[in-house]
């Protein structure tokens, strides 16, 4: 977990102004991956107090554009949000109880990446969910 100095001088390498909302919002994201917006906006309440849902949406958007924040949305999902940027893993998703984890793209040189036909497209990400039970739901199905 990044301490508030790496915090703000994250924001600062984006040429983003250093706000008591963006840091907060930030280190939500670190604390709590994959977090929907209503937690987020509950971690940084519970952190600044009072708070507008339009100012964290406000703040997740530049976060999201400026590259520190990566928003996902598996199917049938709320938009969710995570710090682990910059490289081109997937997700598992928890039929059952929408549990979420990080999956690192397949062995090799990003083969997810070569698609059978790129239609002329210069891709440069992909995105694969995968889907299926969580230890803890697969566990109670079986139990049941």
């Amino acid at each position: 977990m990044p301490t508030t100095s790496d915090l703000e001088r994250m924001l600062r390498e984006v040429s983003l102004r250093v706000t008591r909302p963006r840091v907060a919002v930030l280190s939500a994201v670190y604390e709590h991956p994959h977090a929907d917006t209503d937690s987020i906006i509950g971690a940084v309440r519970t952190d600044l107090g009072e708070v507008s849902r339009q100012a964290v949406y406000d703040v997740l958007n530049a976060l999201t554009n400026s590259g520190l924040v990566r928003r996902i949305q598996p199917p049938g999902s709320v938009a969710r949000y995570e710090s682990r940027v910059g490289d081109n893993h997937h997700h598992v998703v928890c039929r059952s109880c929408g549990a979420i984890a990080d999956v690192d793209c397949a062995v090799g040189d990003a083969p997810c990446l070569t698609a059978s036909d790129d239609h002329g497209f210069v891709i440069d990400e992909a995105e694969v969910v995968y889907r299926g039970l969580c230890p803890d739901c697969s566990t109670t199905t079986a139990s049941s």
